[in-house]
């Protein structure tokens, strides 16, 4: 009977995995020097394309690849301000369910909307390039408005320029090697606990397998409830097509699992300290401690049970959680989250938590379907100025923030919304990136304010375990067979992981993993890895990494 349920529940998860989305997000920095003008003073002296066109009102649609967005223009002060400014205003297009089928229907019915924002590991994204779908934007850019070339970043461009000589898209939350080197950034990954438990059970040392093990039993066995509804021992991100970023990629990376080895791309799925870990959390799940919810829900269900404080600990990114740790502490401030150092591998190594690479987290481009391309080219780089990038992220000056000292600060009243009621501050002010399509963090971290304690402490615990692992994020060309290797074997990892964790022994356990790798094998995975290999000597000329 034990068995047959657990099986069902696998049928849960593989079926589940085809509307998951795979998240990836971005921290801080700084890379542009501070100009001479004063934060946030208007524009004066200057005629930029986006003042031209601010008497000639358009609305541009813009399809956002991810089903939780739900942000509209025009009621905030943000976006009302901007507007004002441009001439230009936003009609948001979200996929209500599945995201790859939303996006590639509107490719296949070739009805892009005007700007499409999606993950730069999307393969739509060269579907689209290559289906002379999307505009270059240096093309635009000399055509219309040469300012392109002054708010973009260089390397930024050199990154994303094509082999036919164009960029057609341009990232959010972008950091280079050069950043990580010169500033002092952080990671978003982490391994939050929650503060009250962990600290009620003795603030253990959770490093180890056995001591995780053993902090999750006393945790469960102490707390099996959170207002009448059960505990959950350990909560993760969801599972999707590629499997799950808290039980693979962070993991791998905070037992400081390598990715290259003597310069080749090492196999981080076979490492050993790995392996050790999966088979830990096989034994939770083993022992019922690892909850059916965190294998079928979404990050929408996830949010709701965070608020609430009902994950013993996780393996996450803290911006993810934000809002949530600001409803914790403003309803249970005793069951905030806090970071602690998770699971290292048996030499003791320190974590190496990637920073987000030169990639970036999303991508936005303007379709040919665009009808004022003139327009949409003249907002992209009102959007990439650092005037744009003040009203997405301080707002209003007299509004959303003063000057102090020289420095902007954030209005109380502002910052007091902005902590306790994230989608009422969305609603009425629309800054701290609200639309985010755009953001660049790095800029930004220049205005950074000051942070409550419970949030600026997940951000610092990352600092010392932050590395640049750009290098490896690199496009397999698109329809080529290790593009389509890589789908199939991507597909075969999200299909056994859970099998994994799921499963009733040990043995049974080594018996999947042996499955998979044979199967990987015969897949063409040594294929696969060559192809990787060159992609990586690629990147790292054209990063100049040694």
């Amino acid at each position: 009977m034990a068995n047959s349920k657990k099986y069902r529940i696998i049928g849960i998860i593989i079926a589940s995995i085809a509307v998951g989305a795979f998240l990836f997000f971005i921290i801080g920095g700084q890379r542009t020097e501070d100009t001479n003008s004063e934060v946030g003073q208007e524009v004066e002296g200057e005629s930029y394309a986006w003042q031209q066109y601010a008497d000639e009102p358009t609305t541009f649609d813009w399809y956002v690849n991810y089903s939780w967005f739900n942000h509209s223009w025009g009621e905030n002060i943000v976006s009302q301000k901007i507007t004002e400014e441009t001439g230009v205003s936003i009609n948001f297009i979200t996929p209500s369910g599945n995201e790859s089928e939303k996006i590639n229907a509107l490719i296949a019915s070739n009805s892009l909307p005007d700007f499409i924002t999606l993950g730069w590991w999307e393969s739509q994204i060269n579907e689209m390039i290559e289906g002379d779908m999307v505009y270059a934007l240096n093309e635009l850019a000399d055509e219309y408005d040469m300012y392109f070339w002054e708010v973009s970043d260089p390397e930024v461009v050199k990154w994303y320029t094509q082999e036919d000589g164009n960029i057609y898209c341009y990232p959010n939350s972008s950091c280079s090697a050069a950043d990580v080197e010169k500033y002092e950034v952080s990671s978003n990954q982490v391994f939050l606990v929650r503060k009250d438990i962990y600290e009620a059970i003795g603030s253990p040392d959770m490093t180890t397998p056995e001591g995780f093990k053993a902090a999750v039993e006393k945790a469960a066995e102490m707390f099996p409830e959170v207002d009448g509804e059960p505990l959950i021992p350990v909560g993760a991100h969801e599972f999707t097509e590629q499997g799950n970023v808290s039980f693979d990629n962070y993991l791998m990376n905070f037992l400081a699992v390598p990715f290259e080895e003597n310069g080749e791309i090492y196999d981080r799925y076979t490492n050993e300290d790995y392996i050790t870990w999966l088979k830990m959390f096989r034994e939770l799940g083993e022992e019922g401690l690892l909850a059916n919810d965190i294998f079928i829900d979404q990050r929408t269900q996830t949010e709701e049970k965070m608020a609430k404080g009902r994950y013993f600990c996780m393996l996450y990114q803290y911006t993810d959680m934000v809002d949530q740790q600001k409803e914790l502490y403003a309803n249970y401030p005793e069951r905030i989250y806090m970071a602690v150092d998770g699971p290292k591998n048996a030499a003791r190594d320190d974590h190496t938590l990637t920073t987000t690479g030169i990639n970036g987290w999303t991508v936005t481009l303007i379709s040919k379907n665009c009808e004022h391309p003139e327009r949409a080219i003249a907002f992209l780089n009102y959007m990439l100025s650092e005037h744009g990038q003040i009203r997405i992220y301080l707002g209003i000056e007299g509004e959303t923030f003063d000057y102090v000292d020289g420095s902007p600060v954030i209005k109380e009243e502002v910052k007091e919304l902005l902590n306790t009621n994230r989608a009422e501050y969305d609603k009425l002010y629309g800054a701290d990136d609200t639309y985010w399509m755009l953001q660049d963090n790095i800029m930004q971290s220049k205005w950074q304010q000051e942070k409550p304690e419970y949030l600026a402490q997940l951000e610092e615990w990352t600092k010392p375990y932050a590395v640049y692992n750009g290098q490896y994020d690199s496009f397999l060309p698109l329809e080529s067979e290790e593009a389509y290797l890589d789908t199939k074997i991507s597909t075969l990892w999200s299909e056994t992981l859970p099998k994994l964790l799921m499963a009733d022994s040990e043995e049974a356990f080594d018996e999947i993993f042996a499955d998979f790798l044979e199967t990987r094998e015969a897949y063409g995975y040594e294929e696969l890895k060559q192809a990787r290999n060159e992609l990586m000597q690629q990147a790292k000329e054209k990063l100049g990494i040694d």
